[in-house]
């Protein structure tokens, strides 16, 4: 037990460590996948040129245009299987967690020119909002603080703050009180 004090002593005096560890990125589970994204994204070069960590079986395309609030990262970092395309621009806000599967899309293709894309609003996303498994949200939406897209949704339009959308196309099923 020594040695376990002595290293948390060493990551909570460490400010860049410490912030690490206040996300919890130092739990077994997180960890795990902390090293299995570093090798598929720093050595292989799978979502190479995003900043921030990946899970390895999803996709990130133009993260450049790609603005991501505290806490925000980990939901990344544990989604598998997500595709998530920042064309035209996409804001996430703060504490937002989402499922695996999810597709964030924030530009068409051109119906005359596949090579090109059809300009549009960015999508943004509130604080504290939870988007479920294999939802789909698509180019210029906003979707209100801490709402809840339901598994599977699509959303094809825009919704205000705690709102709970489900279906496809997405509906209000629920206002949060």
């Amino acid at each position: 037990m020594p040695l376990k004090n002595s290293i948390k002593s060493f990551v909570l005096d460490s400010p860049s460590l410490k912030r690490f560890y206040d996300k919890g990125y130092f739990n077994g589970a997180i960890r795990k996948q902390r090293i299995i994204n570093f090798i598929f994204q720093r050595i292989f070069r799978i979502n190479g040129n995003c900043p921030w960590s990946v899970h390895h079986t999803s996709q990130v395309v133009f993260p450049h245009r790609i603005s991501i609030d505290t806490g925000v990262e980990k939901s990344f970092l544990l989604s598998g299987g997500c595709y998530v395309q920042g064309g035209n621009g996409i804001s996430i806000g703060e504490g937002t967690v989402f499922g695996p599967g999810v597709k964030i899309v924030s530009a068409n293709h051109n119906a005359k020119d596949l090579s090109t894309w059809e300009p549009a609003e960015s999508i943004r996303i509130g604080k504290a909002c939870w988007i479920g498994a294999n939802a789909v949200i698509l180019p210029g939406v906003e979707i209100g603080d801490s709402s809840i897209v339901g598994a599977g949704a699509v959303v094809t339009k825009s919704f205000p703050a705690k709102s709970v959308v489900a279906g496809n196309p997405a509906k209000t099923i629920k206002r949060i009180a």
